[in-house]
């Protein structure tokens, strides 16, 4: 059945139901002056250190011992070694799992069905920088003879969350660089209010669908084709404006683009796992070529760092000790950095949709929890919206913080830097630490309260603390910095696939719902009524149909 079977995890469930419920974090620190140099890590890059500080856990030396060794036995190294090598590790699809190889700057030739796969991926990246240094030079003309001021990426999934959170993220290195706009949604507001803001004369379209038949992504590159021909009234000026990330140079050719225009991935660049790709030209043109090369260099830590000192390792095993153990549902991901507003968002779905499976690798149900519910905003918003339940509330929900030390924006002599990391800082010892009754009582009688008034009001100022997080502090979020994050959590995630013996890299739970929308459509396209489903989606369907017009 998976991890339950493994001997260390059942030596870990044992320790758990005999010490667990004696763990309390205030005093671990009390009596370990050492506890963070014990419990941290830090990852020097090229770009400035990266702190991992995992002191506030519910762990001792012991537990961490187990799940390391829990992690030798169900084979992490073996399978980091299988996917760095090329090996078919989504055996669902039958395909390698190489976006890793995206970021190889070294070039170590990566071999897959007896081909080195680095040549190709050095040529579509040599295509890339030609293109971004024609559009972001003025060089590439519109078809009324103008630059490109805005570029608009339609796509949807990975090919839309990846590059939306990283231009947002590096807005501060995008000076030179087109606007960028990103369209995903089949709601025809998305696109029309995105329209709405531009010229097209000006504007630039990237679509972004490997087969080019993703109905929400065609659907919404059409409609932007029948705008941008209003102004145009030309067809052949398509090509000018339109260009396409896909592998389906005949419906590339179709819609009107010219196939030198097509920028190639390949079968085993998952969507989600797509940004270093060709499906990140929109941050390439944005940020411009060099700024995009530093993003794909953070990654170089995974592979050497020993179990113990690797921090997608770290983050993934004390994951696995709250999902399976104490039983945790969520994870919080909380940046305090504004820039950083859509991370959460991209591993929701860099997370949900790889490790939201419950059948292993050998086609058995599991028998215990896998991949949790992703959540977050950044702080500090978060604090004056749903920290109180992560204070006060009956659930655990592990987090992580992130900070930069020093500020793209450093106002006001960093005075509101300071703030934040004051914030940033508060928050994790406030979730350790808690206020016990009794300091509760002594607040409330400086306040000047006493007798029945502060009995009634003492349980609700009580914080029973213990509730557990993970502190990340990197220098700066530059390009490079940010790609050693979304390398580290991609990382975290293929760790905790492994535990969990499920296979991380494919998403078969997205296809049911396309299939019964492709049945639904054409039953909308009169007003007859409907009796071909449960009486539930009959009765919505009755409901649209009486008042769409």
């Amino acid at each position: 059945m998976g991890l339950t079977i493994d001997p260390y995890y059942q030596k870990l469930q044992q320790w758990y139901k005999s010490n667990a419920a004696t763990l309390n974090m205030r005093k671990m620190f009390e009596a370990d002056k050492d506890r963070f140099s014990k419990f941290s890590a830090t990852l020097e890059t090229d770009d400035g250190d990266i702190l991992l500080d995992y002191s506030k856990n519910l762990i001792t030396e012991e537990v961490m011992k187990m799940l390391f060794d829990m992690a030798r036995s169900v084979g992490v190294e073996a399978a980091r070694e299988q996917m760095f090598s090329g090996e078919k590790i989504n055996f669902t699809e039958g395909r390698a799992v190489l976006h890793i190889a995206l970021r190889n700057r070294a070039n170590t030739p990566i071999v897959v069905d007896g081909k080195d796969v680095m040549p190709e991926v050095n040529r579509v990246l040599e295509k890339m920088k030609g293109f971004c240094h024609r559009v972001r030079s003025g060089a590439w003309k519109g078809f009324s003879g103008k630059a490109i001021t805005d570029v608009v990426n339609i796509g949807i999934g990975g090919s839309d969350l990846g590059p939306l959170m990283v231009t947002e993220a590096l807005k501060p290195y995008s000076k030179g660089g087109p606007n960028v706009w990103f369209v995903s949604n089949i709601d025809g507001t998305h696109m029309a209010k995105t329209l709405a803001q531009l010229n097209a004369e000006t504007t630039l379209f990237i679509i972004a669908s490997k087969t080019f038949t993703t109905q929400e992504t065609i659907t919404n590159a059409e409609s932007a084709k029948e705008w941008f021909l209003k102004t145009a009234n030309d067809t052949s000026a398509v090509a000018k404006h339109f260009v396409a990330l896909s592998t389906n140079a005949p419906k590339v050719r179709d819609f009107g683009i010219d196939t030198n225009n097509m920028f190639e991935f390949w079968d085993w660049v998952g969507g989600r796992y797509s940004l270093w790709s060709a499906i990140g030209l929109s941050i390439a043109l944005h940020i411009g070529f060099d700024n995009f090369e530093q993003l794909l260099a953070g990654d170089q830590h995974f592979c050497s760092a020993p179990l113990e000192q690797n921090a997608p390792v770290l983050l993934a095993l004390l994951g696995v000790w709250y999902v399976n153990f104490f039983q945790a549902e969520t994870h919080a991901m909380l940046p305090y950095d504004q820039y950083m507003h859509r991370f959460a968002a991209y591993f929701q779905q860099g997370d949900m949709e790889s490790n939201g499976k419950y059948i292993t690798k050998s086609g058995t149900r599991v028998n215990y929890h896998t991949g949790p519910i992703v959540w977050g905003e950044p702080g500090t918003n978060g604090q004056h919206a749903f920290y109180q339940l992560i204070h006060q509330g009956t659930r655990m929900i592990p987090a992580d913080f992130l900070i930069p030390a020093q500020s793209q924006h450093p106002i006001r002599d960093n005075l509101h830097h300071k703030i934040l990391m004051a914030n940033f800082l508060a928050q994790t010892e406030a979730l350790m630490k808690g206020k016990t009754s009794e300091e509760a009582r002594k607040e409330l009688e400086a306040s000047g309260m006493s007798g029945d008034a502060l009995d009634k009001l003492l349980p609700h100022k009580v914080f029973q603390g213990n509730k557990p997080s993970n502190s990340i502090i990197f220098k700066k979020l530059t390009p490079f910095m940010l790609g050693a994050l979304v390398a580290m959590y991609e990382h975290k995630i293929f760790v905790q696939g492994v535990l969990w013996n499920i296979n991380s890299y494919d998403q078969w739970g997205v296809e049911l719902g396309k299939q019964l929308a492709k049945k639904i459509e054409p039953e909308l396209q009169d007003d007859s009524e409907v009796h071909t489903h449960d009486s539930s989606t009959n009765g919505l369907i009755t409901f649209f149909k009486k008042n769409r017009t």
